[in-house]
């Protein structure tokens, strides 16, 4: 069934004032990381819709913390820092293993074959597999389409198109993974140029 939904993609930076957007999201596998804030956006994309079953948990505006066990059995401890900003420490085995902060834009995280993508609104969803590996053009969860391109070492860029072949946005992994959340379809690109998504 094919419906009509309106895509919150955090982090969005206008390119054209009719409709091109773009967006760059931060993580560090072990330290904190930051970006300068970038300002939001919302489009509306026609596609196809499947089981957003899939586990994601969300901490809700005004609680200053909330826990949540990933897919490979590690925790997530997410804390409220501020308006469109939260924060979450990945613990395996007692210790901080990774932090990530979503701060105005989303943050997602290759964790060994784990993906993790924490939103500005505090949900957190992992999951393992739907791996996709260097540069060309892959179907993603959701209904959208990846385009990932090399730039660099450990620099990678994944434009994000709808199913009529419009990019809405642009994953920028430069020394960093990057994170979406696409409406509950969720998307991580690593700086070892894998990219992988879930609904």
């Amino acid at each position: 069934m094919t419906t009509r939904r309106t895509v919150r993609l955090a982090g969005l930076a206008a390119l054209t004032a009719a409709a091109a957007f773009s967006l760059t999201a931060f993580q560090s596998g072990s330290t904190e990381a930051s970006a300068s804030p970038a300002p939001k956006g919302t489009v509306s994309i026609s596609h196809s819709t499947g089981d957003d079953s899939a586990g994601g948990a969300k901490v809700r505006v005004g609680s200053p913390a909330g826990a949540e066990t990933l897919a490979d059995g590690s925790t997530a401890r997410i804390s409220k820092l501020g308006d469109l900003h939260y924060r979450a420490e990945i613990v395996s085995d007692g210790s901080v293993v990774a932090t990530l902060d979503a701060n105005q834009h989303d943050a997602g995280l290759d964790a060994n074959g784990m993906y993790v993508v924490l939103g500005v609104d505090g949900e957190i969803h992992s999951w393992m597999g739907g791996e996709h590996y260097g540069p060309g053009t892959y179907e993603l969860a959701g209904g959208w389409t990846a385009e990932v391109t090399k730039l660099g070492e450990l620099h990678y860029r994944a434009d994000i198109l709808d199913d009529e072949g419009a990019v809405v946005a642009t994953l920028d992994a430069d020394k960093q993974d990057a994170g979406l959340d696409a409406n509950d379809s969720y998307i991580v690109l690593s700086t070892r140029g894998v990219i992988s998504s879930s609904l």
